[in-house]
């Protein structure tokens, strides 16, 4: 019987070991798409304890304790913080075959040396050795991303935000790690809600100085705050897709609909998948003209919850996802960018594995001589980045696109904690890999198996972004 989680974790053939330890473990960290917060890096952010730590904001661990039956109080509400955390230790012994599990235990372990097994008889003491550790001058927010070997952070951005404090991160010459941000523009997507987007359009209008009042006055807007991304060092845009679609439209239409949301009046299904439509295929195009990377995070259903929508907000732990079509839409609109050498390097997320498959084989329609990989069937994305899901995401791209050239794990969190994810997902490949040799479908040159193992856990995403970093890490 092996031991719990001992240095070979997850790791079953020699091959696998020998890729891990030797070439794998020792790569730094590209982590190119994430939601920490800018202000808390450049404040050097400390904690005050493991709760503020742990479960601020983790929506992944308050879903698991409400499926234990922890009550609200004790998990958004206004119990103490080691009253939650008791409810949380309490809920992790019930996580057997969930990836919490290993996160849990992984994150004590490289982070507060903490070998002890949590659960509820034990959360005292996991918590008096944790809260000593955070007390540590040296336990901060920059100092968990250099202890995690972290060369890169992409922060996730919304277009009007004034990018301070990535550039003064970028000016503090004592912190080497590159945070760079991306240009996410979901608020003005979501024309739908008339009310709220005719106030953010109203905001951007006043940012830019370029009165919104028609679609191409709204496009100039966002190429403004296009450029001004791009003069902070952004390459790269991100877009939350629920559904895809593809409804062409005159430029007409298109200005009755922008006047119609500016005056809250409604937007049927057809106009805003026609909005929807011709918004994606402009931005791609600006997109691509900077030479940024476009990303698409496919099929989430958010907010399903509306009991706790209403009492708490969103992304509390009420998502899942949808089960529509996407293989048509996705392909036109693709397409329509690519016809005339329009479409940017792209990623493709899909949050339904049912769609693993349409999602590596789409990205194979849209290849360019010159750029290996330009479109990206990307990392097992949120309900999938557990072993099952990256197992999976991986072998689908080997046996339909080319996994040596895939770009690799992000952690997608709002916890500093979360690089752990990395070694989760480099073990994985390790023994994706590993398998396969000592089964004898690929040869056992660790010359070359080696290489691609830090191709995927590092290399490969350096060369797809090509961002310019403030240093450069190199493997040891």
């Amino acid at each position: 019987m092996k031991t719990f989680m001992d240095k070979d974790f997850l790791l079953q053939t020699d091959t696998a070991k020998v890729l891990y330890h030797d070439f794998a473990a020792k790569m730094p960290i590209y982590d190119y798409h994430c939601h920490l917060d800018p202000r808390e890096i450049y404040e050097n952010k400390r904690y005050k304890n493991i709760t503020e730590l742990w479960l601020g904001g983790d929506h992944y661990k308050w879903r698991a304790m409400r499926a234990n039956g922890v009550d609200e109080y004790y998990i958004t509400g206004e119990a103490d913080d080691y009253e939650k955390f008791v409810k949380w230790a309490e809920t992790v012994e019930k996580l057997m075959g969930n990836p919490l599990y290993h996160w849990t235990h992984m994150e004590l372990r490289r982070y507060f040396q903490v070998d002890t097994i949590l659960k509820g008889a034990t959360a005292k003491e996991v918590w008096d050795a944790c809260n000593a550790k955070i007390q540590d001058p040296d336990f901060s927010a920059r100092r968990l991303i250099e202890q995690s070997n972290v060369v890169l952070i992409g922060t996730t951005d919304d277009p009007i935000d004034d990018l301070r404090y990535h550039k003064m991160i970028q000016e503090d010459q004592e912190f080497s790690t590159t945070v760079l941000p991306a240009f996410r523009p979901d608020a003005i997507m979501a024309i739908q809600q008339t009310q709220l987007w005719a106030e953010y359009a109203g905001k951007l209008g006043q940012l830019t100085g370029i009165e919104i009042t028609d679609f191409s006055n709204l496009m100039r807007a966002l190429e403004s705050r296009i450029d001004y991304f791009n003069e902070i060092g952004c390459k790269l845009s991100d877009h939350s897709i629920e559904t895809v679609v593809y409804e062409p439209a005159t430029l007409q239409e298109l200005d009755a609909i922008v006047h119609n949301a500016l005056n809250n009046e409604p937007i049927s299904l057809k106009e805003n998948n026609q909005f929807l439509t011709q918004l994606l295929v402009n931005l791609g195009k600006a997109y691509h003209k900077k030479g940024w990377v476009m990303q698409y995070h496919i099929g989430a259903l958010r907010n399903a919850n509306s009991r706790l929508f209403r009492a708490i907000g969103a992304n509390v732990g009420a998502d899942s996802f949808r089960d529509g079509g996407i293989a048509v839409p996705l392909s036109q609109l693709l397409d329509e960018l690519d016809r005339e050498h329009n479409l940017p390097k792209t990623i493709l997320y899909g949050l339904n594995p049912k769609d693993n498959e349409v999602l590596a084989a789409m990205a194979g329609n849209f290849q360019e001589g010159g750029i290996p990989s330009k479109v990206q069937f990307g990392s097992a994305w949120w309900f999938n980045d557990h072993i099952d899901g990256m197992e999976a995401q991986m072998k689908v791209l080997g046996n339909l696109g080319l996994l040596s050239r895939f770009i690799g794990m992000l952690t997608d969190s709002r916890s500093f904690l979360s690089y752990s994810r990395h070694e989760y997902f480099r073990r994985i490949l390790c023994n994706i890999v590993g398998n396969w040799v000592e089964n004898g479908e690929y040869p056992n040159d660790l010359a070359w198996l080696g290489q691609i193992v830090q191709d995927i856990s590092y290399n490969n995403a350096q060369e797809y972004f090509d961002f310019n970093l403030k240093s450069s890490l190199a493997p040891n």
